[in-house]
Parts: C-alpha cells; sequence; structure tokens
C-alpha cells in the first residue's frame, strides 16, 4: 500500500469517526484533542497526519469499531491495519 493511499484512508476514517457522535467524545478525551483541533485539521485541505492518524489507531483498539468504520468506508477491515501499519512505518513495528 502506498503511503498516500494509507493517509487517505485515515483521513476517511477521522471523517466516519467525526459523524459518531458517541466515539467522537470518547476520541477527544483519548487523543487530547477539540472540537477546533478538528476543524483546523479538517479545513486545512489536507487532514493533519498526526490528527488523522490518531483517528485510525482509535478505531483500531475495538473489533466492532473496526468493523462498523471499514463496512461504512466500504472496505475489508484488514486495510485499515494495513494503513496504520504503513504510517507508522519502522516506529510501528515491534517484536514483543
Amino acid at each position: 500500500m502506498q503511503p498516500a493511499y494509507a493517509q487517505e484512508i485515515a483521513a476517511d476514517v477521522l471523517l466516519w469517526l467525526c459523524a459518531q457522535e458517541e466515539l467522537l467524545g470518547v476520541f477527544l478525551s483519548a487523543s487530547g484533542a477539540d472540537v477546533g483541533d478538528l476543524r483546523a485539521g479538517l479545513q486545512s485541505g489536507a487532514p493533519d497526519p498526526g490528527l488523522t492518524g490518531a483517528a485510525l489507531d482509535f478505531v483500531l483498539m475495538r473489533d466492532e469499531t473496526v468493523l462498523e468504520a471499514a463496512a461504512a468506508l466500504d472496505l475489508p477491515p484488514d486495510r485499515l491495519a494495513m494503513a496504520q501499519a504503513v504510517l507508522a512505518g519502522d516506529a510501528g513495528r515491534h517484536w514483543t
């Protein structure tokens, strides 16, 4: 998977997450972001990679959320994990 496509998936996940009222509140609490951060990150043309990566990480924490997001984005669920791996690069690899 190309990094640009992985970033596109992460941005789509963030947009999906913004439409999930209950999950969005949990994401904002967990990430330390606020609605202003979301607005700024989404209005800039290219969403902030840190914010989109955090949204992707958040969604991947629960199987149910992965399945919901993947279905809404019309992607196989493993595509979300692949995008995360590409965006994390070598920093995301570990052996424990």
